[in-house]
């Protein structure tokens, strides 16, 4: 009887291999970051910045949500002030925004290394102050067995007006010196999702 019972496990194991695992996808922050490319007007001639968000922190959960969290702490405006009173650090590590999306994670799970999808992900914007959606274009492909490169599938822009018109990037923007800026602002993203 014990004999059946081992050679029912050892039938079941390859069968137990191919069932789908569903992957708890986490983005890699050390790796995961956006660039935007403010081109100043106010002055002589157009100058360009190159601004960063990184240390991307967020996950695909089992439902196939994505959140992700942005904190004032992971720009690079902060650093641009030099050194800061005690309580703007902790405004600074304070959730100012989550970006929330639908990617089921069966369709990363079913890539083979080197292989890309592009999926266009719709992404809601949370927060005290805005609440809108906007659709994204992104490539993910599988560069090892448990990392997948997230990067953007076509030029990505934001809208310089619309930022401008936000009393809040506005006033962030006023602090850093640009008046009026450029109405095309080009976005990159580079960022890593790995299999925790």
């Amino acid at each position: 009887m014990r004999r059946r019972a081992v050679k029912a496990l050892i039938a079941l194991f390859p069968l137990l291999l191919a069932l789908p695992v569903h992957a708890d996808w986490q983005l890699d922050p050390g790796q995961s970051r956006v660039q935007a490319s403010v081109t100043q007007l106010n002055g002589e001639t157009p100058q360009t910045h190159h601004h960063q968000v990184r240390d991307l922190q967020g996950d695909i959960s089992s439902d196939g949500t994505l959140r992700l969290p942005l904190k004032l702490s992971q720009t690079d405006v902060l650093e641009r002030f030099g050194e800061l009173p005690p309580w703007i650090g902790l405004l600074a590590n304070t959730t100012l925004v989550t970006l929330e999306a639908q990617m089921p994670p069966e369709r990363l799970d079913g890539l083979d290394i080197g292989e890309s999808l592009v999926e266009t992900l719709t992404f809601s914007v949370q927060s005290d102050m805005v609440n809108q959606q906007e659709s994204v274009p992104l490539r993910f492909t599988r560069e090892g067995l448990n990392e997948i490169r997230v990067t953007h599938a076509e030029p990505m822009a934001m809208d310089g007006r619309a930022l401008m018109a936000n009393t809040t990037v506005r006033t962030v923007m006023s602090l850093l010196g640009y008046q009026e800026i450029d109405e095309h602002v080009p976005v990159t993203l580079n960022a890593l999702l790995v299999n925790r």
